[in-house]
């Protein structure tokens, strides 16, 4: 089940926090609980990514993003995602975990986001999420300029290979 409490305390602690620019960082925690392990008693793979929720949606509210495609009727969806993990992570590990936009090109915008353990990286994703309306994707420009936030940086290297490899991917895919 989605974690719909968590979220809403997630939230409510956000509104304490003041905005951040679309290239800004948020830092929030989470604790691994009974309902996020997997039947090995490690967080389950696809609860890491229920959990990464909890950090881009306060991420999207305290950039404006929110507020801005609530008033223009858009919504946002994930696009795609790569995510490694890298150290186990047992029932009530605390989680810190950093969030950030770090740039868009003419659909997508990118997050990464990471989770860390007493200062050890136990994983780290990117995401690409794009903007959308009735008529499609909003161009990332344009939801950009509604915040203020100026031209993309360029991406990462590392974050432009994965996008370049991953427009090469067949879709839809052989069956």
């Amino acid at each position: 089940m989605y974690p719909y409490f968590r979220i809403f305390m997630e939230m409510r602690r956000t509104r304490r926090l003041g905005p951040l620019p679309v290239l800004g960082t948020h830092r929030s925690s989470v604790r691994c609980l009974p309902w996020d392990l997997d039947p090995w008693r490690e967080l389950n793979n696809g609860r890491t990514l229920t959990l990464f929720d909890l950090g881009r949606l306060p991420l999207i509210h305290r950039t404006g993003l929110a507020r801005i495609c609530a008033g223009k009727g858009w919504g946002m969806t994930v696009a795609g995602s790569s995510v490694r993990y890298r150290r186990r992570v047992v029932l009530m590990d605390r989680l810190d975990m950093v969030s950030r936009c770090i740039g868009w090109d003419s659909r997508f915008f990118y997050m990464e986001q990471s989770l860390w353990r007493k200062g050890d990286c136990t994983s780290h994703m990117l995401l690409r999420a794009a903007v959308v309306s009735r008529e499609g994707i909003v161009p990332p420009a344009e939801v950009a300029a509604l915040l203020e936030a100026g031209e993309s940086p360029p991406l990462p290297e590392w974050a432009a290979a994965w996008v370049e490899a991953d427009a090469m991917r067949p879709w839809p895919p052989s069956h």
